[in-house]
């Protein structure tokens, strides 16, 4: 027997710093990641979610920074220029509705008030109706949308019907006329303040139903799981399953819901603004400047633009990344 022209060679045994580095990287690779990691990792990916969150964060700086920023523009709100103003026709003097280095958007027919300072002083009034009435939906929505998913019986019955009820409402009517009833002293609110506590807490009234129908859904489907079951047969309470087995669950589908109806909330008080019936001068607000502009469209449409874009931005920056973070909490919900 001839002996093989070529030996085989042992292969070499790896050091204890390749081994290390192997473990390493086996760690890393079997390594979990939280829920919320792997939805922050999946809306990254998803760059107009991403420029609509920044646009919102910026538009909230501003909301809040509003006085430190009209200060460094050397303009507020409520200042009048007359001496810019055409006295024959109360329009502004100079191109484009008298923009120039002073007022970055020109200034108001009649009165001259500075643009700009009026448009960051009306983002503080849609953002906070937006939100606050947001919140007072989520609240009774959560709560008795998850009362009635989970008791099932007449508590469900009787908690759909009011939400039925509800959602059939003419809201816009109601809130019209309960405004336009209001005394202009309540709670120690005077004017402006009246105005935006009533429609904070109407808009979030009428807003609740919405989040209640999608909460009352994923707790019935939630409550018949294994988790739910295996609690049950060790004695757990009804207000523990829910608040530490249910509500857990329901964060997500809530982010999601919260953050679509921000801008339907932001339109609502623009409208009502718009109408009359929202916050009175001299407090800014962008539906009240669009409805001041309807008589001067066609001398100075600057004045109509500029509020109309404001709007429009901040609505389709929430809607944007409103549809980001439904896709990564929930990406089947998107195929």
């Amino acid at each position: 027997m001839t002996a093989p022209l070529h030996e085989p060679t042992a292969e070499a045994a790896p050091s204890a710093a390749e081994e290390a580095a192997l473990v390493s990287a086996d760690a890393k690779a079997v390594q979990g990641r939280s829920l919320g990691r792997i939805a922050w990792e999946r809306l990254k990916r998803d760059k107009l979610a991403l420029t609509g969150g920044v646009v919102v964060l910026v538009l909230i700086l501003i909301a809040i920074l509003a006085p430190l920023i009209t200060n460094l523009v050397g303009q507020d709100p409520e200042s009048h220029h007359e001496t810019l103003i055409d006295p024959l026709f109360s329009t502004p003097t100079g191109s484009l509705g008298g923009i120039s280095g002073d007022h970055l958007f020109g200034v108001e027919p009649v009165s001259g008030r500075d643009i700009f300072a009026r448009i960051v002083y009306g983002a503080r009034v849609s953002l906070l109706v937006g939100f606050l009435s947001a919140l007072v939906a989520v609240v009774f929505g959560t709560v008795l949308g998850i009362l009635a998913g989970f008791f099932g019986g007449w508590v469900d019955a009787a908690i759909s019907r009011v939400m039925d009820g509800l959602l059939a409402f003419p809201q816009l009517l109601f809130i019209i006329a309960l405004v336009s009833v209001m005394p202009n002293e309540m709670l120690g609110l005077t004017g402006t303040g009246v105005r935006l506590f009533v429609m904070i807490l109407v808009i979030g009234f009428f807003g609740w139903p919405y989040v209640g129908r999608v909460v009352r859904g994923q707790t019935l489907s939630l409550r018949e799981r294994e988790y739910v079951e295996a609690a049950r047969s060790l004695g757990a309470g009804r207000f523990y399953i829910l608040f530490k087995e249910l509500l857990p669950n329901l964060v997500a589908p809530i982010i999601v819901y919260t953050t679509m109806m921000i801008p339907t909330n932001i339109l609502t008080e623009a409208a009502l603004s718009f109408l009359g019936v929202g916050v009175k001068p001299p407090t800014a607000s962008w539906g009240q400047m669009l409805s001041s502009a309807i008589d001067y469209y066609d001398s100075d449409p600057m004045y109509m633009v500029i509020p109309g874009v404001a709007i429009f931005i901040t609505v389709l920056s929430f809607n944007l990344f409103g549809d980001g973070v439904r896709d990564a909490l929930d990406p089947k919900g998107s195929r």
